[in-house]
């Protein structure tokens, strides 16, 4: 068994000001990633910061700007190994044809409206992380992966909050999760 680790952010964008006036949450980025050191972390969202407009698939860089200037969560989940390498061969699929995958805005106004949205080859942040749990690592959502938020992917059973806090910590320190755990959650 190994560790798959779900990260929850506020960037503090405009647009994430937008969205948690509507969720009330702190976290309304999510994101996924198969090493402590972050090196490669997927999600679905903006293609240039500081424009909303233009989304899909993206290799997040947590060391750039936007993200060092944010705060954010960590958690773990246990998976094993095959689970992992399902997970991992969904992402390269959608990263090799990422032309033909579209931010799902539509999704997001669906959502507001508790309508699932069916978009073909679309998604948004935390109906990506959804995808590639359920199909990867037969994880079972109580509905629609359209449906689903960073929060209630934060809520899910088995989790376990490894990191919260400024995320400048998290990346600049060599020690990564056990010194910060300790010292910002514990």
């Amino acid at each position: 068994m190994e560790k798959v680790y779900l990260l929850f952010t506020d960037t503090g964008t405009l647009f994430t000001r937008m969205i948690k006036l509507y969720t009330k949450k702190t976290y309304n980025h999510a994101s996924i990633a198969f090493d402590s050191n972050f090196q490669e972390v997927y999600s679905f969202g903006r293609k240039y910061p500081n424009n909303p407009f233009i989304g899909g698939f993206v290799k997040e860089d947590l060391r750039s700007t936007l993200f060092l200037k944010s705060r954010g969560a960590v958690y773990s989940i246990w998976a094993t190994k095959e689970q992992i390498a399902r997970m991992k061969e969904i992402i390269k699929s959608i990263e090799a044809e990422q032309q033909k995958y579209k931010y799902n805005l539509t999704g997001l106004i669906t959502y507001t409206f508790n309508k699932p949205s069916h978009r073909k080859n679309a998604y948004f942040c935390s109906q990506f992380v959804a995808h590639v749990l359920k199909e990867g690592a037969n994880y079972e959502f109580h509905k629609p992966i359209s449906l689903i938020s960073p929060y209630d992917l934060q809520c899910l059973t088995n989790l376990q909050l490894e990191y919260e806090g400024p995320l400048f910590h998290l990346i600049m320190n060599e020690n990564r999760m056990n010194d910060l755990y300790r010292y910002n959650v514990g």
